[in-house]
C-alpha cells in the first residue's frame, strides 16, 4: 500500500458527467483560470484609477460576476447637489459614470458618463471627473453608452489595462 493512502491504494474518480467538464474547460484555458485572472486585473484597474483620483482601495467595491462592476467613494460633494456624496461608478457595459448617492447612501444615480471606451486610461477618467466637479456641460454623455454587451469575461480581460505598479 502506497504511503499516504489509508484505506488501500488510490481510486479512480469517475466524471460527474460531460456538463460538469465542459464547464471546467470554460474556466480553465490551458491551465489559467479566467475568471480569477480577470478579477485579478480587474482588481488592479480598479486600483489605479483610485490611486489616479486620490483615494485607496478602501473606499472601493468590485463585483468581478456578470455584469461585472465597481465602485469608488470620493470625499467630494458637488455644489448642486450639496447634501450628496460623489462617487466613480463602472460596469461592464456603460464603463465609468460620475454618480451622486442617495441620502441613504443605498443607490446611486448617474449623472454623466466617460464613454468611449469601456476601461479608460485612468488618466482619462481623472479629466473626466474635473470636468464633473467643475460643472463644465460638456463633461461626458448624459446618456448611458452601451460599450459592450455583458459577459465574455475572457474578451473583456483582454482589454483590461495591464497593471503599472
Amino acid at each position: 500500500m502506497p504511503p499516504g493512502y489509508p484505506f488501500g491504494g488510490p481510486r479512480r474518480i469517475p466524471r460527474q458527467d460531460a456538463e460538469s467538464e465542459a464547464a471546467l474547460s470554460i474556466l480553465i484555458d490551458f491551465g489559467r483560470d479566467t475568471e480569477f485572472s480577470f478579477e485579478r486585473r480587474l482588481r488592479g484597474y480598479l486600483g489605479a484609477v483610485a490611486r489616479a483620483v486620490g483615494v485607496g482601495l478602501e473606499s472601493c467595491t468590485l463585483d468581478a460576476g456578470t455584469p461585472a462592476a465597481a465602485y469608488i467613494a470620493l470625499d467630494w460633494r458637488l455644489s448642486r447637489f450639496p447634501g450628496h456624496d460623489l462617487a466613480l461608478v463602472w460596469d461592464e457595459v456603460h464603463g465609468w459614470a460620475a454618480a451622486i448617492e442617495d441620502v441613504t447612501g443605498e443607490a446611486a444615480t448617474a449623472l454623466a458618463y466617460v464613454g468611449g471606451e469601456v476601461l479608460p486610461d485612468p488618466r482619462a477618467v481623472v479629466r473626466f471627473l474635473a470636468a464633473v466637479r467643475a460643472d463644465d456641460p460638456d463633461a461626458g454623455v448624459l446618456e448611458a453608452p452601451v460599450l459592450r454587451q455583458a459577459g465574455d469575461h475572457e474578451q473583456l480581460l483582454a482589454m483590461v489595462p495591464a497593471s503599472r505598479s
